[in-house]
């Protein structure tokens, strides 16, 4: 009986009190990866600029593509300069 009150309590409880999600704001990291047969792209875009492009070959090293201001041209580079959180939450 105490559990179907507690239940029934539960289910009276107003959804305002409920957490809500914060939304991520325009100014939030986007990821766009885009294959084709020989490499993966990783586009990382803040506020909708490009950033600069992790390459993923399938042999060999990954490395950063990272536009050059203002000459539409782009320095390669091995180490990424963004700080974008890049955590591998599950891998195989």
């Amino acid at each position: 009986m105490k559990k179907l009150l507690l239940l029934a309590s539960l289910l009276l409880v107003p959804p305002a009190q409920a957490e809500t999600l914060p939304e991520f704001g325009q100014d939030a990291p986007q990821i766009t990866i885009r294959h084709n047969d020989e490499r993966a792209f990783y586009e990382y875009r803040v506020n909708g600029v490009l950033k600069e492009v992790k390459v993923v070959p399938k042999v060999g090293k990954p490395y950063y593509l990272v536009p050059v201001e203002g000459s539409g041209e782009f320095s390669r580079f091995e180490e990424s300069s963004l700080l974008i959180p890049k955590w591998v939450i599950f891998s195989w």
